[in-house]
């Protein structure tokens, strides 16, 4: 073999060789941009500067959102007066090289701004201590810290495809968040300044919701660790997240309009799934077609889905969380819709339907959906019970699984043995709950106490699903034969009132088998 040496004249070798230290030199990060070519002539940037037409005058209307989000900005400051409170809406995350996944924001920023869509990345909302309380009460001063465009006259405006006007579209101005939000902004760059205020003299501590930001989070940690807090930081961020995410338990009537206004859209998309299901069975993904339909619907209506659609065929109902939708959908099957549109507001709804493909139940079929449908109602009427706990609603749905199950022969014992803690023999085929809280997020207030999810009384505002369902897996023997291969859940969010009754928001969308064979039947024609 002939090295490269032998036959390149030296100065050429030279030259490869300075270019390729070159290269090494220039930072990793800034190699993304090798492949930009951007103008950067002093008469160009004079020349892009000039002929824009003036910005519209007058500033955007109050959002809807802005007095309740201060209502609940009033109550969590309540829970902790004397502290600065530091809640991030995150930062855009990296898809690949230099594109990012779409923004958006982290959920308690949304809930304490009323902002939604994907507003705003690295803005930060601080709520300041007063050093004394308002006289209306108020414990805190809520400050909005972010980025707002910047003039056509920078370079900002044409070559920074991060917050560049040309590259994302205009951002507003601080007057312009202020109007629609209600709230002090300020540019971000005052961001170290004021969190770091009084806390060197030890007089201010400080609270930071936790894996919100990174670069926040560290900014924080760095100035508890010069004011020697930093011993307790973990805890205390904790229990701020803690509180922010019960502040979710009940929803205000914004909140509630915003969830029905997702279920609108969800019910739509469903529509759109049925009227689907002829080219999903001629596809060779068919459950790719089924999730392309309901996604258009999301977008068209709303932000976006809540959540990875479950588009789930034949056995594939079987696998919970199945979210590949890679499978064919096939006639005399069913198909197991999880899917929810999340609105502009970030409020999304959770709804499953399970569908007959050819839009008729065959015998078997009924015989599983009629017991997951006798679930459903019993923990629906258990919720309408006055003084009913959260995990009653679980307990009302496996009374029913586990009494028809044992009818059936398939679990040892009595259906009160299968209910005995030691039992539990039919959560073989129901290993998951009945029931989440829903709003911002699918799972909602995930990070609440036990005493004030699982085991609290259902009250005025909440906003939960009831989901029971039964998953015979095509391989597991101790099914019946016939049953093998059926999977159907139904899945429903559901409303306390003020009176202490519950609503079934998603009642548009049909639930008893005669109901859907109906409705189908209309939707193809």
């Amino acid at each position: 073999m002939t090295a490269a040496s032998d036959t390149t004249p030296e100065s050429q070798q030279d030259t490869a060789h300075q270019d390729a230290a070159q290269q090494d030199a220039q930072p990793l990060a800034e190699r993304v941009n090798n492949r930009s070519q951007r103008p950067s002539s002093q008469a160009f940037r004079e020349f892009i500067a000039d002929g824009w037409a003036p910005r519209p005058d007058g500033l955007p209307e109050r959002s809807p959102a802005a007095d309740h989000a201060a209502a609940r900005r009033e109550a969590i400051g309540r829970l902790f007066p004397g502290e600065r409170l530091v809640i991030p809406a995150g930062q855009l995350l990296t898809r690949s090289n230099d594109t990012d996944y779409r923004f958006r924001p982290h959920s308690a920023f949304a809930h304490l701004t009323g902002l939604g869509t994907d507003e705003e990345p690295d803005a930060v909302l601080v709520l300041h201590p007063l050093e004394e309380a308002a006289g209306d009460g108020g414990t805190h001063e809520a400050v909005l810290y972010f980025r707002p465009r910047a003039g056509k006259d920078t370079e900002e405006f044409y070559a920074d495809s991060r917050y560049g006007e040309l590259w994302v579209g205009e951002r507003p101005s601080l007057e312009e968040v202020s109007a629609v939000t209600g709230l002090r902004a300020e540019h971000i760059d005052s961001l170290g300044d004021a969190l770091a205020k009084d806390v060197g003299a030890g007089q201010v501590s400080l609270r930071v919701v936790p894996q919100a930001d990174a670069a926040v989070e560290a900014q924080v940690g760095e100035l508890r660790r010069r004011a020697g807090m930093a011993e307790q930081a973990a805890e205390a961020d904790a229990a701020l997240a803690e509180a922010l995410s019960e502040l979710r338990l009940r929803k205000d009537d914004y909140e509630v309009e915003q969830v029905r206004a997702a279920v609108a859209a969800t019910t739509a998309g469903f529509e759109d799934i049925v009227r689907a299901l002829p080219r999903a069975v001629a596809h060779h993904r068919g459950e790719r077609v089924i999730e392309g339909a309901f996604g258009a619907r999301a977008r068209e209506e709303g932000n976006g889905i809540g959540y990875d659609t479950i588009a789930a065929a034949g056995n594939h109902a079987n696998t919970l969380h199945w979210i590949g939708n890679d499978g064919r959908v096939r006639p005399g099957e069913l198909v197991l819709v999880d899917a929810g549109v999340e609105v502009d507001s970030l409020y999304t709804a959770d709804v499953t339907r399970t569908l007959p493909v050819d839009g008729v139940f065959t015998v078997a079929q009924r015989r599983v959906y009629e017991v997951v449908l006798e679930a459903a109602d019993a923990a629906f009427a258990r919720a309408a019970t006055p003084g009913v706990r959260f995990r009653d609603l679980h307990a009302a749905a496996m009374e029913v699984i586990a009494t028809r199950l044992a009818e059936w022969g398939m679990v040892p014992g009595t259906a009160e043995e299968s209910l005995a803690e030691e039992g539990q023999f039919h959560r073989r085929w129901m290993v998951h709950g009945t029931s989440h809280h829903l709003g911002l997020d699918v799972h909602d207030c995930a990070q609440a106490r036990r005493e004030m999810y699982l085991d609290a009384v259902l009250e005025p505002g909440m906003i939960f699903t009831i989901e029971p369902g039964l998953y015979f897996r095509a391989d597991d023997l101790k099914v019946p034969e016939e049953l093998r291969g059926i999977g159907i859940r139904i899945e429903d969010d559901v409303l306390v009132r003020e009176d202490g009754s519950v609503e079934n928001l998603s009642a548009a969308l049909p639930r008893t088998p005669d109901a859907i064979e109906a409705w189908m039947a209309r939707l193809r024609g």
